[in-house]
């Protein structure tokens, strides 16, 4: 064999092997991803990324199942919902399961973080609050698309004047001037954010109205809900060896850190 043979057959080789290796790669599947994006540290989206606890979980789980993960940067959460329920969107990284949502989403069975939930008050403002009925006819700021479990929002919805914002900084706002009485949000969650925004007077009250869960939510378009076994399955895991515990630290801290 001549050098110049050598030399053709060595190049188209290598041209053979870098197809191979580019049809590989077109063939992953991709799927999207959106979340909560006022919500650290489960969920927020800072500089055009989504970030948090969430985010990185389904990545995660679904690298591992062999799906590249597109994360949706939406700033808006009742979008993000509607774009799962449309099929324009596969997944929500972390959601309640409430009874609407089921109409057009799977969950899995095990959580990907608690949600204690607080009602959060401006100090210079206080009221005392024992139980439901304490609530009545007062102001509650809620984010577009927010949910704190079906009992608590027929109460809200039957009992007291809601407020919409499409952004949490908004909600901080508006309690901070008074012009709302309470927001409802988990309480790591709420005290994350008065630190980071610099709302030091916005604190949360006692008791707890309740713990939810954040589960992660297949759209029924997607195609996917066949993998929430496996998915429950690693979610067991890294709940017992500390993985979720260590992203939660891990992500707090990511979020109180300066802006880059």
């Amino acid at each position: 064999m001549n050098a110049r043979l050598a030399r053709w057959l060595q190049c188209s080789l290598i041209v053979l092997l870098l197809q191979a290796s580019g049809t590989v790669n077109a063939q992953t599947p991709v799927i999207k991803a959106c979340g909560h994006p006022f919500y650290p540290p489960v969920s927020w989206v800072q500089q055009g990324q989504l970030l948090g606890v969430a985010p990185k979980v389904s990545q995660l789980l679904f690298n591992a199942l062999g799906y590249e993960v597109e994360l949706q940067a939406e700033s808006n959460w009742k979008r993000c919902l509607r774009q799962v329920e449309q099929g324009q969107v596969d997944i929500v990284v972390a959601a309640y399961r409430i009874a609407e949502r089921e109409r057009y989403l799977h969950f899995s069975r095990q959580p990907v973080i608690s949600d204690p939930i607080s009602l959060f008050i401006n100090r210079q403002h206080p009221f005392s609050f024992d139980r439901l009925e304490d609530l009545e006819g007062k102001t509650v700021g809620l984010l577009l698309g927010d949910s704190f479990g079906d009992k608590f929002d027929r109460y809200l919805r039957d009992h007291t004047r809601i407020e919409y914002v499409s952004s949490g900084l908004q909600n901080f706002g508006k309690l901070a001037l008074g012009r709302i009485d309470f927001m409802p949000l988990g309480r790591l969650s709420g005290e994350l954010q008065s630190q980071k925004l610099g709302f030091n007077q916005i604190v949360p009250l006692d008791p707890v109205i309740s713990t939810e869960y954040y589960y992660l939510a297949i759209g029924h378009h997607s195609g996917l809900a066949h993998h929430l076994p496996e998915i429950d399955r690693h979610l067991t895991r890294m709940r017992q060896d500390g993985t979720l515990t260590r992203l939660i630290q891990k992500q707090s801290q990511r979020y109180l850190a300066p802006d880059q």
